[in-house]
């Protein structure tokens, strides 16, 4: 059996992976009491101790957790942002290809990819690799979150009975375009050129919409030829192709809340296309992709103990 740490489990992203893990024979969480969670000797002690550690924690106290592991055989599997685009760490996002999930069987340190981020690169890596999209493509992206990925201060402003009106609306935000997933699309897709992005918070706990719009001009081939990129690609439980996936012409964000999928779909006409893809930003965008990275580490089914 395996032991499991939780750094940082007390956040949306930690709580939801004990909650996948609870009740696994598999596994063991450890922890530590809560007058010793903030003890640097206690916590280098447990994390050595642990043969998985999960990390749900800022980038900094990310940072510092790993450089506290001297155990060599301690797999480290990162929600926060400080790994994504390193090289040296596999990126945590098996259906993409068999060399990710070949790199996440080898690696002992694995890049949970981010939740507005994990739309954009399903949609975009494969049509760039097929060369429907060009590496140097200029692309948009909108995303449309539940308030739960802006953690417990955005939870506690939504769920305020007292909030402002402002809260009833959806919200734009990233207004610099500095957004911190912006590295990763970028890097793991290939693209030559940042997207211009549009993410959005509104008022629903999880879920999550991520959509590129392309002009049929712009790229090489046609809608059909993108249909069958990711019916060959996505073909799991997790991730799949969804066809005429829409809810009588619209297109709910919360379609898939509390799921640990993967739809992606492909709308519009041969002059205008929409990609899109729906999932929980807290399943498949964070804890969900979490524990099926834990899956393949265990050589257990992926899905095991994932809602489907």
């Amino acid at each position: 059996m395996k032991k499991i740490f939780i750094d940082g489990k007390a956040g949306t992203t930690g709580l939801r992976i004990e909650e996948r893990l609870s009740g696994r024979d598999d596994v063991e969480i450890i922890s530590l009491p809560d007058e010793l969670r903030k003890d640097p000797i206690a916590k280098k002690e447990i994390l050595n101790k642990a043969d998985i550690v999960f990390l749900c924690l800022p980038d900094a106290a990310a940072i510092e957790a790993v450089s506290m592991i001297e155990n060599e055989n301690t797999v480290v599997i990162d929600a926060s942002t400080a790994h994504r685009t390193n090289p040296d760490w596999a990126y945590g996002f098996s259906e993409l290809g068999k060399e990710f999930e070949e790199k996440i069987i080898n690696s002992k340190r694995i890049a949970v990819p981010g939740c507005h981020a994990s739309g954009f690169i399903a949609l975009v890596y494969p049509l760039v690799k097929a060369g429907i999209i060009s590496k140097d493509a200029l692309l948009t992206v909108h995303s449309l979150t539940g308030y739960s990925g802006g953690g417990k201060k955005m939870i506690a402003e939504y769920e305020d009975a007292e909030r402002e009106y402002i809260f009833d609306a959806p919200r734009q935000y990233a207004l610099t375009q500095n957004h911190k997933h912006l590295p990763e699309m970028t890097k793991i897709t290939g693209i030559e050129n940042a997207p211009v992005f549009c993410p959005i918070v509104s008022d629903f706990y999880s879920g999550m919409e991520v959509t590129v719009p392309l002009f049929k001009k712009n790229i090489n081939g046609s809608v059909e030829d993108i249909k069958r990129v990711y019916k060959e690609t996505y073909n799991t439980e997790i991730v799949f192709y969804n066809e005429n996936a829409d809810e009588a012409g619209l297109l709910s964000a919360n379609r898939f809340k509390n799921k640990d999928t993967m739809s992606i779909e492909v709308y519009g006409n041969d002059d205008r296309i929409i990609l899109v893809a729906r999932y929980d930003n807290l399943g498949k965008g964070a804890s969900g992709a979490a524990v099926e990275c834990l899956n393949i580490k265990l050589g257990c089914d992926k899905t095991k103990t994932l809602e489907i």
